[in-house]
């Protein structure tokens, strides 16, 4: 088995036992989107959107969904990873999904697809890490919408509620989660605030909820 073979299949079965300990744990705000207030200090997560796939007592993971990434295009990506038809069928968009670990994968995609694997992170969206997804798209089926991340956005044990107490994130429901399967990635940020009819302008430091 080649090298780049066996780091692909470590960084799947990693990714599936990220899933499974995320399954069954308490909600908190899983399945609701961050949005990085203006006064953003890491330049990581500057008016990023990010989709928290879970909280818990033991931390958070989430995917930033409005960092297109330019390279590998998908049918780049299917071709490393040896997946057929190449040109696939359907196209699925690549983003930056976080900082932590850039080579794992993660497709976040809507529940009318899923496998034993896949996390449903609430009654609209899920989580895959497995090859399957990909497969079933380069066929032409698999979910009716879908983006895939490479890494994410962690927190480690009360760290997320320490960064929302000082008022560095917005929570907020997803109003609509084709909201996050469109094209428009650098206007996101503000679409998303204008579905809450908040102006960027009169964000104030103080810590809130949407």
């Amino acid at each position: 088995m080649r090298e780049g073979q066996i780091a692909r299949e470590l960084a799947q079965r990693a990714g599936e036992a990220m899933i499974r300990e995320m399954d069954d744990s308490p909600a908190f705000l899983t399945g609701q989107l961050l949005l990085a207030m203006p006064h953003m200090l890491d330049d990581r997560f500057v008016n990023s959107v990010i989709y928290l796939c879970a909280h818990t007592p033991d931390g958070a993971m989430g995917l930033v969904v409005n960092r297109p990434l330019a390279e590998p295009s998908f049918p780049e990506l299917l071709r490393q990873l040896a997946i057929a038809p190449t040109p696939p069928a359907r196209m699925i968009r690549l983003c930056a999904g976080g900082p932590v670990e850039h080579a794992r994968g993660f497709v976040l995609h809507t529940t009318d697809w899923t496998t034993e694997s896949t996390l449903r992170v609430d009654e609209r969206l899920a989580l895959t890490a497995n090859l399957d997804v990909l497969k079933a798209i380069a066929g032409g089926g698999g979910p009716r919408s879908g983006l895939l991340a490479l890494g994410y956005a962690g927190w480690g044990p009360g760290q997320l509620d320490e960064e929302m107490q000082q008022n560095a994130w917005l929570s907020t429901p997803l109003p609509d989660p084709e909201l996050i399967f469109g094209d428009d990635f650098a206007g996101m940020w503000r679409r998303v605030l204008a579905t809450l009819r908040i102006d960027p302008l009169l964000l104030s430091s103080a810590a809130g909820h949407a």
